[in-house]
């Protein structure tokens, strides 16, 4: 019902090839979306930014990319407005830059000093949505594996609601990931073991991490397809009916959990936060590449 109100509100009758005014309607409403929520993030930098992140945010690039958003978001919304006779898009693109702009734009400064404690992670949403979008939606529009299967497929909103289901809540995730891969590497973990590894090259202990953690998540995975209790929360990821970048982020709470708790097991046996933090990026952008609609000729890249 809330998919077909939208597609009702944005959609028209109008052709969506290159030039008719569509797809700059679409990066401007985009944009707009994404300016708009960073600035939000510097204004109350306590409650939407997440600390495990806010830390190592390179402010300066940051506040560029952010000015950079919004300069899109006017172009391409003036762009789709003379283009479209419909100008839904366009004016939301407009109307969210307008109001990033009108809310101090990148420069809104940060006054107060920040500590740990519950956010909302609106920060790590809208940094994970850009990247992903800005690699894997080219992708499949350039090589589709189905052609006929566009980016505003069937049952993207829903898919839209489970990204921000696994994004937003990120302090609850971590703290129920990482206390217990925590305690268990402080109880469980062989000093001797953790040592020699610690002392490997960065490199080495990369792969070796990925070694380590996908033999782990393969029997969470075979668990939670052979035991019925887990299988009613991971049944949830084989829902879709379709295969995209967005469609990987279906997954229930619970299945999120466990498959993340597991594949932090590396922990425990004295890899880096460095190394941990490297593959998690990894196995991010490789979950992805595994459900895109993506058909490029790229065969040895399945074996990994």
């Amino acid at each position: 019902m809330i998919e077909q109100k939208i597609n009702e509100f944005f959609g028209d009758a109008e052709s969506t090839g290159f030039g008719t005014g569509w797809w700059s309607g679409i990066l401007s409403a985009f944009f707009g979306f994404l300016s708009f929520g960073a600035v939000l993030c510097l204004h109350f930098p306590q409650l939407l930014s997440s600390p495990e992140l806010r830390t190592h945010y390179p402010m300066h690039t940051m506040r560029l990319l952010i000015q950079c958003l919004i300069v899109g978001a006017l172009l391409f919304g003036v762009i789709s407005s003379i283009l479209r006779k419909k100008k839904v898009l366009a004016l939301t693109g407009l109307s969210l830059a307008t109001a990033a702009t009108l809310l101090g734009g990148s420069s809104v400064p940060i006054n107060q000093t920040l500590r740990d404690g519950p956010a909302i992670g609106l920060d790590w949403f809208l940094l994970d949505m850009f990247l992903m979008a800005l690699i894997y939606v080219p992708l499949e529009r350039l090589w589709p594996q189905y052609p006929e299967q566009g980016t505003f497929r069937n049952q993207w909103v829903l898919d839209v609601v489970y990204f921000m289901s696994t994004h937003l809540p990120i302090q609850v995730l971590s703290f129920m990931v990482l206390l217990p891969a925590t305690l268990a590497t402080k109880y469980l973990g062989i000093p001797v073991l953790q040592h020699s590894i610690a002392r490997l090259p960065w490199v080495l202990q990369f792969f070796l991490a990925i070694v380590v953690a996908d033999v782990a998540e393969y029997f969470i995975h075979l668990a939670l397809h052979k035991v019925p209790f887990l299988w009613r929360f991971h049944a949830v990821h084989h829902s879709s009916k379709a295969l995209d970048w967005i469609a990987g982020s279906r997954s229930h709470f619970v299945d999120d959990t466990l498959v993340r708790g597991f594949i932090l097991v590396p922990m425990m046996f004295g890899f880096s936060q460095a190394i941990i933090f490297a593959y998690l990026i990894f196995v991010t952008l490789h979950a992805t590449w595994t459900h895109c609609n993506f058909r490029l000729s790229a065969k040895w890249l399945e074996k990994f």
